[in-house]
């Protein structure tokens, strides 16, 4: 199957409008543009206890897939070390060529590691496969403003939305369907397995992997094709190490065995580390939020529930929004090494507001027992609510902790019973979306530098969620901040969906973190990682 025969054809006549116009870096050799340093130096080992559900684009919206991905495949567009303002990658050129059309050149000459070219027609073929399949666990969310992508040649892709002036469209290229995979390689309506893909060598990103053992152990070696942002990779190659126990990925960098241990170090592990001289730790901009997922269908009083009850159930949301302290759990469980959030968008974000603080508890942050018996009162909930929560080891050993605590709050104050139960990630993906959790831990890291990528993956119909909640007068807010370009305005329109989804009660955010990454002393380019893209690149470490 020849990519000649493959390209769309009915140009769209373009608008001669540029609302937002990016172009890329050429190196002198017309190649990738910012060079993170010299090619060849020595190979770093990244630790983590992160897990991989797939490395198929499609079919994951997780930071450990996420974070391997972000070595191996080439996006549109991406972000510049050190910055959070989204450009051309393997593009060329990227604009608005009119309010709901989104052109994007090419870089001539691009090809995979496994020889095939890389073109539109790949364009189009990855982004048309992450809506088709649309999977449980994947980010086709991200791409529901996509109305169709059509190539018009080899080089040249258009994008139109359904939405016009789109603010964070671009944002959405560099995120999580953005990959661009090869359409001779990858099949058009099922997910890939990771051997399969590993061995047909469909990439073209910063890295190629050399070998891999799933949730054990990969081996990226530097890319010499790649002609992206990233540019020449600092050093000779990488390995990604995985650790089912946070304190052998703590041992193992306080020894020396790994260079840099990334997520997800215990809030102790991080404070002892700061006081050991062999080491360095690292801290970012934060955007890491954890929360509860109500499931709107099974929680009590949920919709498909024996004693389905509309009002009831709002009530027990909001009878355990009055009574969590996430002040005592950021202590106790944390060492304040994660803080209290009272907001579905994080403070760094422009439009961030702070509903959860004044509509719950004693509306300063602090619980409310008496608060939370008059709502569930005045609901006509009459005896002690029954939960069954749920809680996963992929937010870090800290988590049992964390929701120990949980339960004992909502326990103490003598209207809640708690049936609490971990599951290991691999499951726990696939369960939550078979609803079989009524009340479940999740943790969220931005996929794009913008207030909205807490919104929209979060809250409107086919959210990657799939709790079941849905209220039409969200949606229109949410989408209509989408495509305001007045800041004022879109600011205010971001406050009142938070206002909204904190009276629904969809998810209640817990605690927000900071990025931390623990290095050798010698190991140096950490602080270009760290930034508010909130992308881990291999590339930019060496020693």
């Amino acid at each position: 199957m020849t990519k000649s025969n493959k390209a769309l054809h009915g140009a769209i006549a373009l608008a001669g409008i540029s609302a937002l116009a990016l172009t890329a870096c050429t190196g002198p050799s017309g190649g990738g543009g910012t060079s993170t340093g010299e090619a060849g130096g020595g190979a770093i080992t990244y630790g983590t206890t992160d897990k991989v559900v797939t490395l198929d684009p499609a079919g994951s919206y997780d930071g450990g897939s996420f974070m391997v991905m972000n070595q191996i495949y080439p996006f549109l567009l991406n972000y510049k070390p050190g910055t959070a303002d989204a450009a051309p990658d393997i593009a060329e050129s990227a604009s608005f060529t009119s309010s709901t059309e989104y052109t994007v050149k090419l870089k001539p000459g691009l090809k995979f590691a496994n020889g095939n070219t890389l073109d539109s027609s790949d364009v189009v073929f990855s982004f048309k496969r992450v809506k088709a399949i649309d999977d449980p666990n994947g980010p086709a969310s991200l791409l529901s403003n996509m109305e169709k992508i059509e190539a018009t040649d080899a080089n040249t892709v258009v994008f139109t939305l359904a939405a016009g002036n789109d603010q964070v469209f671009p944002g959405v290229l560099a995120s999580n369907p953005g990959p661009i995979v090869d359409e001779q390689v990858f099949p058009a309506d099922k997910i890939m397995d990771d051997d399969a893909i590993v061995a047909a060598k469909p990439f073209a990103g910063q890295y190629t992997i050399e070998s891999y053992k799933k949730n054990e152990l990969v081996s990226f070696k530097p890319n010499p094709d790649y002609q992206g942002l990233l540019g020449k990779a600092a050093n000779g190659g990488a390995t990604l190490k995985h650790y089912a126990d946070p304190n052998n990925l703590k041992l193992d960098v306080q020894q020396g065995n790994i260079d840099v241990a990334g997520r997800i170090l215990t809030a102790t592990d991080v404070a002892d580390l700061e006081k050991d001289s062999k080491v360095k730790v690292h801290k970012g901009p934060g955007g890491e939020l954890r929360y509860m997922v109500f499931n709107f269908d099974t929680m009590p009083f949920g919709a498909k529930t024996p004693e389905a009850d509309p009002a009831k159930s709002r009530a027990v949301r909001q009878a355990i929004a009055h009574l969590v302290d996430r002040d005592v759990i950021a202590s106790q469980v944390f060492k304040n090494t994660y803080t209290p959030v009272y907001s579905y968008v994080p403070k760094e974000f422009e439009g961030a507001a702070e509903p959860l603080k004044s509509l719950y508890g004693d509306g300063n942050g602090k619980p409310s027992v008496d608060k939370a018996k008059k709502v569930l009162a005045d609901a006509g909930v009459t005896s002690v609510v029954d939960l069954k929560l749920q809680y996963t080891d992929r937010y870090g050993t800290s988590a049992a902790d964390e929701y120990a605590l949980v339960k004992e709050q909502l326990e103490k104050s003598g209207l809640f019973t708690v049936d609490l139960k971990s599951t290991e990630w691999t499951t726990y993906t696939k369960e939550r979306r078979a609803d079989a959790y009524p009340v479940y831990q999740l943790g969220w890291f931005p996929d794009y530098s913008d207030a909205d990528n807490y919104l929209t993956p979060f809250f409107i119909p086919g959210n990657f969620l799939g709790n079941h909640y849905e209220n039409p007068a969200v949606t229109e807010i949410v989408k209509k901040q989408l495509v305001t370009t007045d800041k004022a305005e879109r600011s205010d329109l971001l406050g009142q969906a938070q206002e909204a989804i904190a009276k629904d009660l969809s998810t209640l955010p817990l605690l927000q973190g900071a990025q931390v990454m623990v290095a050798g002393t010698d190991v140096k380019g950490i602080e270009k990682t760290l930034d508010a893209s909130f992308k881990t690149r291999l590339g930019v470490m060496s020693k």
